[in-house]
């Protein structure tokens, strides 16, 4: 059946060329009627997909309050600048059922800091699902129901395959309106620097996509899931982007592994070669990516790696922009070795390096969260970028803030770089959490800021209970 939809496509496309020339003049009755068949068929692989693939789509929404129970319910259901293209409430979106014992991937922004989420399915049955682990970092979250039988599951695509042009079908809920079906081409591979997440390579697509859709599938046309809806741009009109299937499926599989993704660490400050920085190292633009700083006791820094070194390729693979170095490193996990390729003063150098895993996600970061209502991390390159900060500045970058917290009464903003606690200096993220937990509970804490080049001091006062 889905071998024939290709050729079906094919042969509707070779049907209308041939009946185009007759435009001017009436078609006889039989010429008619064949264009019609050919539309038919065309249609009908459309027709046939839906029915395919819709049973594996859900509906995501906060957990009500009443009928929602971790069985079906007996009498059917009762029932910007946000990372995702709603500007919805958080578990307001789509799923995409992968495995058939019931485990959903979604968008993180969906299930947001939620344990638990109501999940409705294609047959109007109701589920509590159990959110069993997400990652902020590419904006994915890993759901498990239980229903006490299997479930239609959608089989998932090589998106290293992808090519564009090619069809696109979006399935979800936008604005409420379950199982919607659009239809459209990819419109692009590999875009980065959209700032939805750490680590980008999206599918753009112009099927369309609207609140709701955030977590559901992109479908290619022998129904396989190529890539996670996740966001639009505001005001634009067909520009969607979708997470590539392989890489949602490397975090799924650590999800349900483990409820966490750990990944490699090089521990190198990098910026992308403009070309006015290429022509200093004798290089063309976007030639590799330039090396800025090297931290130290960081696996780079054992192997050698220096401020100036041009990372040319990493096992074999090119990296030509400061994400697609990060995305590549990030795909290793700790303990790991790759070989790095690297330009020295116009010449080669090969090192090999042992990764470790990357800073932060030892849970430190959390600690002060709860505490203060604010998530920070260590000043990089990128974040500078991304937030406008000064050259030269040291600080641990604010990433979050939670509303009506500690942070949020007093003003803080993310962006905004925190420089000192209690006068003392604060470096990483490690030093912010050990500053954090020297301070009594009960006392308020000093911070130094700085924001848009001018610094000024805010109290935190503790969280009342």
């Amino acid at each position: 059946m889905r071998q024939s939809w290709i050729g079906k496509i094919a042969i509707v496309f070779i049907g209308l060329l041939w009946l185009a020339p007759q435009v001017d003049a009436a078609p006889a009755p039989k010429d008619a009627d064949a264009g019609i068949r050919l539309l038919e068929e065309f249609q009908n692989t459309f027709i046939a997909l839906a029915e395919q693939v819709k049973p594996a789509v859900v509906n995501i929404a906060p957990l009500a309050d009443s009928d929602v129970t971790s069985k079906p319910s007996e009498n059917g259901p009762p029932h910007p600048r946000r990372r995702g293209p709603d500007n919805a409430p958080s578990g307001s979106g789509s799923g995409v059922i992968f495995d058939k014992t019931g485990f959903i991937v979604t968008n993180n922004h969906v299930v947001g800091d939620a344990d638990e989420v109501e999940i409705r399915l294609s047959d109007k049955t109701k589920f509590t699902g159990k959110v069993v682990g997400r990652d902020a970092d590419t904006d994915l979250a890993v759901v498990k129901i239980d229903a006490g039988h299997d479930l239609p599951a959608a089989p998932f695509g090589d998106s290293s395959k992808i090519k564009v042009g090619q069809w696109a079908i979006a399935v979800g809920n936008p604005f409420g309106l379950d199982r919607t079906l659009t239809v459209g081409v990819i419109s692009a591979l590999g875009r980065e620097n959209v700032n939805l997440s750490r680590y980008e390579d999206f599918i753009q697509t112009d099927a369309s996509i609207n609140p709701g859709n955030s977590g559901g599938p992109l479908f290619n046309i022998r129904g396989e899931v190529i890539g996670i809806n996740t966001a639009i741009i505001n005001f634009a009109q067909g520009i969607g982007f979708a997470i590539p299937s392989n890489m949602a499926q490397e975090v799924m599989r650590q999800l349900m592994a483990k409820g966490k993704v750990t990944r490699g660490w090089l521990g190198v400050g990098i910026q992308s070669l403009t070309e006015e920085l290429a022509a200093p190292f004798g290089v063309k633009e976007g030639q590799g990516v330039l090396v800025n700083e090297v931290f130290a006791g960081d696996p780079a820094d054992r192997a050698g790696i220096l401020p100036g070194d041009i990372i040319l390729t990493v096992n074999g693979k090119t990296v030509d922009t400061p994400n697609t170095l990060a995305r590549v490193i990030a795909g290793f996990g700790p303990g790991e070795k790759v070989v790095i390729s690297l330009l020295r003063d116009g010449k080669k150098k090969t090192v090999q390096i042992d990764l470790t895993e990357r800073k932060g996600e030892t849970g430190d970061v959390k600690k002060s969260e709860s505490r203060f209502g604010l998530t920070v991390e260590r000043l990089t390159t990128e974040l500078a970028e991304r937030y406008k900060i000064k050259s030269g500045e040291k600080g641990v970058v604010v990433i979050k803030v939670e509303p009506g917290g500690p942070a949020d009464v007093q003003g803080l903003k993310e962006g905004d770089l925190i420089k000192e606690i209690n006068r003392q200096e604060v470096v990483d993220e490690e030093t912010f959490a050990a500053r954090i937990d020297a301070v009594d509970k009960k006392e308020t804490v000093l911070l130094r800021v700085a924001r848009e080049g001018r610094s000024f001091f805010v109290v935190l006062k503790p969280q009342e209970k």
